[in-house]
């Protein structure tokens, strides 16, 4: 089992900037890829990034490559997403989750075998 609590979500202006935070347990963190995911009210929900293992590889949605950043402190057993020069259509509520298989899907939702329980982000304008 893996648990993971988000955190850092709140509301902020446009152009601002946010950094979320997850914090694993249960299992070795450097054992699964990370990734982080968003869905928006009545949306299904979208990748928005994603990390290997050892944190050498990430990838990015087109929609936030130039704008997120996404980390992670294996020694922490946590993951991260910067998140700048925001804007109204990021508005979401986002998920990070934990992929324990060796598949190249990191966009994709069922990949993914745990998830938190989400933290909401606005962007007001």
């Amino acid at each position: 089992q893996v648990q993971l609590v988000e955190s850092g979500g709140g509301l902020v202006q446009v152009g601002g900037s946010l950094r979320l935070s997850c914090a694993a347990s249960g299992r070795p963190f450097s054992s699964y890829t990370m990734g982080w995911f968003r869905q928006a009210p009545g949306k299904e929900r979208e990748f928005v990034a994603a990390i290997s293992r050892s944190g050498g590889n990430t990838y990015y949605a087109d929609s936030v490559k130039t704008r997120f950043t996404i980390a992670r402190d294996n020694a922490k057993n946590m993951v991260y997403l910067q998140m700048n020069s925001l804007k109204p259509e990021d508005t979401a509520v986002y998920y990070c989750a934990a992929d324990l298989g060796y598949g190249s899907g990191y966009q994709l939702t069922y990949e993914y075998d745990y998830w938190g329980q989400g933290t909401q982000v606005t962007v007001s304008s």
